[in-house]
């Protein structure tokens, strides 16, 4: 497994023992966190546009250099 799916289980796990020490608050974290996340993304998405806008004015101001170490 790589690091994706250990952190997948080792969430699992940390679930499980919630749920055995307090049963009523895993469950509410299991229904809350797909709604977070929906209120989330949002800020996600901005963020993803934000960083693509950033990425194209860095190439603009790069762009001489560029061309210059390409000429000579």
């Amino acid at each position: 497994m790589g690091q994706r799916g250990d952190a997948a289980v080792l969430k699992f796990l940390l679930w499980c023992i919630l749920l055995v020490l307090c049963w009523p608050l895993a469950i509410a974290a299991l229904v809350l966190y797909p709604l977070v996340w929906l209120c989330l993304l949002p800020f996600r998405m901005v963020g993803i546009a934000v960083e693509g806008a950033l990425a194209l004015v860095w190439a603009l101001i790069t762009l001489p250099v560029r061309i210059v170490r390409t000429i000579a």
